[in-house]
């Protein structure tokens, strides 16, 4: 059954001047409107188009994008308020409408919302802002026995909604609750704001604790990518290595030391570059004929002034023992039998 509200692969079955007629999943014929067909269009080409109703709730295509479709979450504008409810830039040329019922609050004229597409009782497509009424607080198997829907690492999608004290509320995969806490975000990011992220935990309570970053070496890969984009794109020598301040480092990459470690850790090992006291550098051919060491070497200036005090060339001195001048009586308790 073709309802409004999504996406569909329809084949063309008909050309009329007012546009092309689609054949829908039960035997009918959807339009799509002349102003929306592709150049070169034939009958019997397959087009992917969004259904929606029309101004008299006839079932029409289009070829544009809407921000959401019937099942999602979207951050959007109000355009219009009227004494029947307020209508949202969408992304189609049909505004999306949300009634007075399916309000949180009273809309305004030129602010964001976050909203969620859904149909009313009668089929046509509307938003609401009460987002607590589709959105799940916790994530629950789909029936005993099954898997968690969602695992610790797995990546997602979020869509930001909410500042907190903890952190921000984010509705992760347009169906659960989760929260991203402060300690883990280490790059800008906006209320309304959609980006990918990653689950840090499931808690015993079933709800979701969320990161921007994959975990542990996972998240090396990227950033390695990027940290050889940037020597790629400039000089090839970058002022930071292993002994930089963390704040430094989130300043340049948002990400924290260690991650940072490790990326250019992984950049030395397959030769890309080479460490430095005062940061690193790409690797020219030279770098790369030379023995692969060990490990990465330790700049110099991060030797610490008592460390560089040492002499390594003679013996080391012997260590001092320290032993209980008390000597053993006959009272002396023992753990051993007699």
């Amino acid at each position: 059954m073709t309802e409004p509200g999504r996406f569909y692969t329809l084949t063309v079955a008909d050309e009329q001047p007012q546009g092309l007629y689609l054949n829908d999943t039960d035997g009918g014929r959807i339009l799509l409107p002349r102003r929306q067909v592709p150049d070169n269009t034939a009958i019997g080409d397959e087009l992917t188009v969004f259904v929606y109703l029309d101004s008299e709730d006839r079932l029409i295509a289009t070829t544009q994008q809407p921000r959401a479709a019937v099942g999602e979450v979207a951050f959007l504008q109000a355009v219009d308020v009227n004494s029947m409810g307020a209508f949202l830039d969408w992304g189609l040329a049909k505004d999306l409408f949300v009634p007075f019922a399916e309000q949180k609050q009273r809309l305004e004229k030129g602010h964001s919302y976050a909203v969620y597409v859904t149909l009313d009782n009668t089929g046509r497509i509307i938003g609401s802002t009460r987002l607590n009424r589709f959105i799940r607080d916790e994530i629950t198997p789909s029936w005993p026995g099954a898997p968690m829907p969602l695992q610790t690492g797995d990546k997602v999608s979020l869509l930001i909604t909410q500042r907190t004290e903890l952190g921000y509320k984010a509705v992760v995969n347009n169906q659960y609750w989760g929260v991203l806490h402060n300690d883990d975000v280490r790059k800008a990011i906006r209320v309304g704001q959609q980006v990918k992220g990653y689950v840090k935990r499931v808690r015993t309570d079933h709800r979701l604790d969320l990161m921007l970053e994959p975990a542990g070496h996972g998240k090396a890969d990227p950033l390695a990518k990027r940290i050889l984009k940037k020597l790629e794109e400039g000089n090839g020598t970058l002022g930071l290595n292993d002994y930089s301040p963390a704040d430094l480092i989130e300043l340049h990459f948002g990400v924290s030391k260690r991650t940072f470690k490790m990326a250019i850790g992984k950049l030395f090992k397959e030769r890309k570059i080479v460490i430095e006291d005062n940061g690193i550098r790409l690797a020219t051919d030279a770098d790369q004929r030379q023995p692969r060491p060990e490990k990465a070497p330790r700049p110099a200036a991060a030797i610490s002034s008592k460390d560089s005090g040492k002499d390594s060339s003679g013996p080391k001195p012997a260590k001092k023992v320290y032993r209980n001048p008390k000597k053993k009586s006959a009272s002396t308790l023992s753990l051993k039998k007699p």
